[in-house]
């Protein structure tokens, strides 16, 4: 009786009890890695939110079976990516998210084993990050949200806006990618407009004020801002210096909280959604090098109507319209 008493006290338990398997993977935590140029930045905080909050869809719980580990450089050091991308190797990291190309270069620059995901590069393939977009190979891959028709469209918008703007002004800086700014030149140009570049020095301390002085003094009407890790952070230093020089900007969508006046394009957050679903899928086997480079095109348009009335613009109704959201600060 006791023998059988036993054996039914087992049987319970093992019912009760997960399986080794089972426990296995119950005790499995995972450690992804997340590189930016800038806690400051757009790409700081509240995109590792983002990504975090875009992981529990596929089962990846922060603190429970994931980790995330996040290294920022100080005051936007993008000379420090390379150091803060060893620290991430160090942690044992699974997969690395790299914010920009900067970052995506310095991590693919410390590891050829770990794989690693990038968003928001302008052209992987040109800045050497994977062989071809389609078929990745090695341990990199990831999403761009390059739209080649994008630079026409938002100075289509900007000449609707302001249609009597005639010369407008290109903001980036000197290690932005050169056919991002000749996208932009070429449209302005076949939109019949007069276009000048011109591009702050990267570093600690970027000089916006003088090259937008001087895009005032070359009779810029508008200011488009190209999205950079040097423009990100100091978004809102330039849409209050455009402001002062009397110059509307158009903007990167991500750059909406920076006070400029129109803002368009696919937001980071996006992007970044969609960099969770490849980070599962490696995590669930999947080889880097095996998953296309994904482009991400959801654009909007945000108007400020602050910024509208801090330049003295009154905007038509029909202008208005075509807005996808306004803001008021």
């Amino acid at each position: 009786m006791s023998k059988l008493f036993g054996v039914v006290i087992a049987c319970a338990l093992a019912l009760l009890l997960p399986s080794r398997a089972d426990a296995q993977q119950l005790a499995t935590v995972h450690r992804v890695g997340f590189l930016g140029p800038s806690a400051s930045s757009i790409s700081g905080p509240s995109l590792l939110d983002e990504f975090a909050t875009a992981l529990v869809s596929h089962g990846f719980v922060q603190g429970r079976n994931v980790v995330i580990e996040s290294r920022w450089p100080e005051n936007n050091r993008l000379d420090l990516l390379p150091q803060s991308a060893k620290q991430l190797v160090d942690t044992n990291s699974q997969v690395i998210v790299a914010i920009g190309a900067s970052a995506a270069r310095a991590a693919a620059g410390v590891t050829k084993e770990i794989p690693i995901v990038f968003e928001i590069v302008l052209d992987p393939v040109a800045f050497g990050l994977v062989a071809n977009a389609e078929r990745p190979g090695g341990n990199v891959t990831g999403l761009t949200t390059f739209d080649p028709l994008q630079a026409r469209e938002q100075l289509k918008i900007l000449k609707e806006v302001l249609p009597n703007v005639t010369r407008v002004a290109l903001l980036g800086d000197d290690g932005a990618a050169p056919n991002l700014f000749r996208a932009n030149e070429d449209a302005a140009r076949a939109l019949g407009l007069e276009v000048q570049t011109f591009k702050v020095v990267r570093g600690p301390n970027p000089d916006f004020d003088k090259e937008l002085h001087s895009a005032k003094a070359a009779g810029a009407g508008a200011v488009v801002v190209i999205s950079t890790p040097v423009t990100t952070p100091n978004r809102k230093e330039i849409a209050a210096l455009a402001t002062k020089y009397g110059m509307p900007t158009l903007s990167p969508i991500d750059h909406v909280d920076g006070g400029g006046l129109l803002n368009y394009g696919t937001t980071f957050s996006e992007s970044t959604r969609q960099a969770a679903d490849y980070v599962a899928k490696i995590l669930g086997g999947a080889k880097a090098g095996d998953l296309p480079v994904a482009i991400v095109k959801r654009p909007e348009l945000v108007i400020n109507t602050n910024a509208a009335r801090q330049l003295g613009l009154t905007l038509s109704p029909a202008v208005l319209s075509r807005a996808n959201r306004l803001v008021d600060q």
